[in-house]
C-alpha cells in the first residue's frame, strides 16, 4: 500500500536514530562552548554531560518525546523539547549544588550550552519535519484512510488531511449509507461506497486507519462497525462530538484542528512503553542467568528423549498481526507448524515422556525469555495463540484480535485465573479473551510485577494442560 523505499525506517528505528541524534546534539553543543570560552574537556565535564544526557532521556520518556508525531502538532514537540532540556539541566544543577562541585563549571559555558541545545534540537526536528512532508508528498510512506459518514465534521477531517499534507494521509474516500440525494450542502460525489464497503477495506487490510464521522445518535451504527472491525488490526478513531469529548475518559488525538477519540490502539504507549520494555529486558536477562542450569538441563532431555530438533520454532500472531517464532523446548514427535494444528489433548501419543513433564510444569516455554529479549514477546500479555487457532476464533469470538494490541506474553492474567492450555470448547477461548481484554485495558506495570508473581504459584500447571 505504501511506495516502496529503500530509506523507510520501522518505527522503533526511526526512534532509536532520533535518540542517537539528540545525544550527539547534545554533546556537540557542550563541546561549541566549551570551545568558544577555551574551556578544556575533562572528566569534571564529561561527567556532568553524562548527568544531563541520562536526565534528557529519562525525562523525554515521562513527557512522550519520543512517540509518533505523525498526529501530533510541532509547536507541541517544541513545547516538550523545552521542557525537557530545562528539566535535565535542572536536575544536573541541584546534583552538583547538593555535592557541592557547582563552582567547578563555567556559568556562562553552561547557560550556553542549555540555549544552544534547546535550538539546535528544535532545529534538527524542523529540517526532519520537512523532509518527511515533502517525501510524503512525492507518495513515501503515505498510509491510507478512510472516513465513514460525510458529514461536516468528516468534512473538516477531510479538509485537515487535504491541508496538512505532512501527515502523510491519502483519504481514499467517504463511506455512508445514506443515498447523495439526502445529503445536503456536502459534496456527495466524494462518496465511494456503503458503510460495509469501509468495513470490507478494513478487514482486507487496504486501509491503515478509519475515522468514524458519524453523530453520536447512531450510536448503534457505531457500535456494529468497532464489533465488526474487532477482528482486525486497522486502527478504528472517533471524531467525538462536544459531549462525547467531555464526558469520556479516552485518549484524544487531533489531525490538524479536528479530535479524534481513540478506539482500537495499543495501550502501552510512550512512558509506558519504555516501563514495559525496560521491565521485559531486565526481568528477561536476569531470570535466564537464574534458570540456566534448568535450560541446559532440559535441552539434554529433550535432545535423549527422542530424535528431531531442540528447539521448536511456532509461527503465532504477535503485536499488531504480524507473525513471529515463538521458541518452545520441543515436547512432542512431530513439529506441526501447518494451516491446521491439532492442540494437545490428555493421552495424546504424540507427546513424549520427556514432554508430558515439561508441558504440565510450562518448562517448554522458557526459550521464550529468548523472544522477549528479540522484542517479539513481552513477559506478561495475552498468549500467542497458534496461528490456524487465530483464524477460526477470530469469527467466533468478538473483540479477539484486539489482543495482538500489545506483545503476546509468557504468562498472562488469564494464565494465572486458570484458562491455560487447551481450549477444546468455544466458552474456555471466550473466558480466556474476556481475562486478555482486562489486561489490556487496564494495564498497568505494578500488574505486571503482580502477574508475574501469580505465576509462581497459579501458572506453571492447569488441568487442561496436556
Amino acid at each position: 500500500m505504501d511506495r516502496p523505499s529503500k530509506f523507510q525506517f520501522t518505527g522503533v528505528r526511526s526512534n532509536f536514530l532520533l535518540r542517537i541524534f539528540d545525544i550527539a546534539i547534545i554533546a556537540f553543543s557542550l563541546l561549541i562552548m566549551m570551545r568558544g570560552y577555551n574551556i578544556g574537556f575533562d572528566k569534571d565535564y564529561l561527567l556532568v554531560l553524562i548527568g544531563v544526557l541520562f536526565f534528557f532521556s529519562y525525562v523525554g520518556e515521562s513527557l512522550g518525546l519520543y512517540r509518533s508525531w505523525r498526529l501530533g502538532r510541532f509547536s507541541t514537540m517544541c513545547r516538550i523539547i523545552l521542557l525537557n532540556v530545562t528539566f535535565a539541566f535542572l536536575l544536573m544543577t541541584l546534583v552538583l549544588f547538593l555535592f557541592k562541585y557547582s563552582d567547578t563549571y563555567s556559568r556562562i559555558a553552561m547557560g550556553g550550552w542549555y540555549f544552544l541545545s534547546v535550538v539546535l534540537l528544535v532545529s534538527w526536528r524542523f529540517c526532519v519535519r520537512e523532509i518527511k512532508r515533502i517525501r510524503r508528498i512525492k507518495g513515501y510512506n503515505v498510509q491510507k484512510i478512510a472516513i465513514v459518514g460525510l458529514t461536516q465534521t468528516g468534512k473538516l477531517l477531510y479538509d485537515e488531511i487535504f491541508k496538512h499534507d505532512e501527515l502523510g494521509f491519502e483519504c481514499v474516500g467517504f463511506f455512508d449509507d445514506r443515498e447523495p440525494k439526502r445529503i445536503e450542502n456536502l459534496d456527495a460525489s466524494l462518496l465511494k461506497g456503503s458503510i460495509d464497503d469501509a468495513v470490507q477495506l478494513a478487514r482486507a487490510g487496504n486501509i491503515h486507519k478509519l475515522y468514524v464521522c458519524l453523530p453520536m445518535l447512531a450510536e448503534k451504527r457505531i457500535a456494529d462497525i468497532i464489533l465488526t472491525l474487532g477482528d482486525s488490526t486497522v486502527d478504528v478513531l472517533i471524531t467525538p462530538d462536544f459531549l462525547l469529548k467531555n464526558l469520556m475518559h479516552a485518549r484524544i488525538g487531533s489531525v490538524g484542528e479536528v479530535d479524534t477519540l481513540s478506539v482500537f490502539e495499543s495501550p502501552v504507549a510512550g512512558m509506558k512503553r519504555f516501563y514495559k520494555r525496560s521491565f521485559d529486558i531486565i526481568f528477561s536477562l536476569c531470570a535466564i542467568v537464574a534458570i540456566s542450569p534448568v535450560l541446559i538441563t532440559v535441552a539434554i532431555a529433550v535432545y535423549i528423549s527422542s530424535p528431531g530438533a531442540i528447539i521448536f520454532k511456532q509461527d503465532r500472531y504477535g503485536l499488531d498481526g504480524r507473525k513471529i517464532k515463538v521458541w518452545k523446548f520441543r515436547s512432542m514427535t512431530v513439529t506441526e507448524n501447518t494451516d491446521k494444528v491439532i492442540q494437545a489433548k490428555k493421552g495424546d501419543a504424540r507427546i513424549t515422556n520427556v514432554g508430558a513433564f515439561i508441558r504440565k510444569t510450562s518448562l517448554d516455554e522458557l526459550p521464550q525469555f529468548f523472544n522477549v529479549l528479540m522484542g517479539d514477546m513481552s513477559v506478561v500479555g495475552p498468549r500467542p495463540h497458534a496461528v490456524s487457532h487465530n483464524e477460526e476464533y477470530r469469527k467466533l469470538v468478538s473483540y479477539y484480535m484486539l489482543r495482538h494490541k500489545v506483545l503476546p506474553g509468557i504468562t498472562g492474567w488469564a494464565q494465572v485465573n486458570g484458562w491455560r492450555g487447551e481450549t477444546d470448547t468455544l466458552n474456555k477461548m471466550e473466558k480466556r479473551v474476556e481475562y486478555d481484554l482486562d489486561y489490556i485495558r487496564n494495564w498497568s506495570l505494578w500488574w505486571d510485577i503482580k502477574i508475574v508473581f501469580l505465576t509462581f504459584f497459579k501458572g506453571f500447571v492447569g488441568k487442561n494442560v496436556y
